[in-house]
């Protein structure tokens, strides 16, 4: 029996959040969001898992290219486009769709010789600030790439929800209608929705929809957890109790000496820190499942191993398995705690940590 931590990867569980979404988005050609390393889930073995998507979102050029040569013949989707105009010719060569997000990106385009036109999905700012064409200058750009003959017509349209995690936040329906007034008369297909506005604003979910965290059991809200929505948690980082101790009224427990026990309890050690990707700011009392049950942390996060007081656990052995997040627990439960968010947990996990596929 391994007291190493692992993470166990549902794929039946990852299928079904597909499906949700697919039911939820019925008219809707899915982008299954699957960068880094499909949110640390593995990006080989999701992109296999979700066969039935209708392509597949990147960050990066590299990632485009390890799905290709793994024979993924789907359509992908680079989501910052071209960095420089050396990159082009791959993206033409490797059959990959690019974001075409500025200005450069553009110019990088037309002054590129000897290659397939592209498949571009321009990208407009309606309020995310961050990558997008200006809507003071989309007829410019659209027209030149109208004329550009290295971009396949019709291109495509798309922007980005700054705030679709808060249901009450109005700015999503200003961004949904502002792309809506700035794309009259354009042709092309149209992509606003990530998991959050493919769950709450079905009017935008238009021909393509892009699903990231709901894939993989998260919720995608601020104010809920996954099985809210319907979602099943598609990882569970588990590890295993290593040592009991009995601590007296009084003593402290890791390192700085942060926490002081208040009354005699038992305490759990627990093989799993900051080194797996434990969240190392893990507040005192985050809690992590053993046999069942809740047990809280005390004393800091360690880089291999945290401490849970198990004093109101029952039965409590050297080797029992614990549930750190996932079947059981929530991982928005420990994300709370943690100054941090369920994306960055999921993909936190270090390579150290055996991953086992079920």
């Amino acid at each position: 029996m391994s007291l190493q931590p692992q993470v166990t990867i549902d794929l039946a569980a990852l299928r079904q959040n597909f499906a949700l979404a697919k039911r939820t988005a019925a008219h809707s050609k899915i982008m299954a969001v699957i960068k880094a390393d499909a949110y640390g889930h593995g990006v080989l073995k999701v992109a296999s898992a979700l066969s039935n998507a209708d392509g597949f979102a990147v960050a990066r050029l590299d990632e485009a290219i390890k799905l290709r040569r793994a024979g993924i013949n789907k359509q992908i989707l680079v989501l910052t486009g071209f960095s420089d105009a050396a990159e082009i010719s791959v993206f033409s060569n490797y059959d990959v769709d690019a974001v075409l997000h500025c200005e450069s990106q553009l110019e990088w385009l037309e002054s590129c010789a000897g290659i397939k036109p592209l498949s571009i999905w321009l990208k407009i700012n309606t309020g995310m600030n961050r990558l997008g064409i200006e809507p003071t200058d989309l007829q410019r750009i659209s027209d030149r790439l109208q004329l550009s003959a290295k971009a396949r017509l019709p291109y495509k349209l798309m922007t980005h929800l700054a705030c679709a995690d808060d249901i009450s936040d109005q700015l999503t329906d200003k961004q949904i209608q502002l792309f809506d007034t700035l794309i009259k008369g354009q042709m092309g297909e149209q992509s606003i929705t990530n998991s959050a506005g493919l769950l709450s604003w079905q009017y935008a979910q238009r021909h393509w929809v892009r699903p990231g965290i709901m894939l993989y059991g998260g919720s995608p809200f601020i104010d809920s957890t996954a099985l809210d929505e319907g979602l099943l948690p598609v990882m569970t980082f588990k590890s295993r109790v290593i040592a009991l101790r009995a601590v007296r009224k009084g003593q402290c427990v890791g390192y700085g000496s942060s926490w002081q026990a208040q009354q005699a309890c038992l305490i759990a050690t627990i093989a799993v820190g900051y080194g797996d990707g434990y969240p190392r700011h893990a507040e005192v009392g985050t809690p992590v499942l053993i046999n069942g049950q809740d047990a809280p942390l005390v004393g800091r996060v360690s880089m291999d191993s945290i401490n849970v007081d198990v004093t109101e656990l029952s039965s409590v052995r050297v080797g029992d398995a614990v549930i750190l997040w996932g079947e059981g627990l929530p991982i928005e439960r420990v994300a709370e705690k943690s100054t941090a968010i369920s994306y960055e947990l999921m993909c936190g996990i270090t390579a150290r940590v055996n991953r086992v596929y079920k």
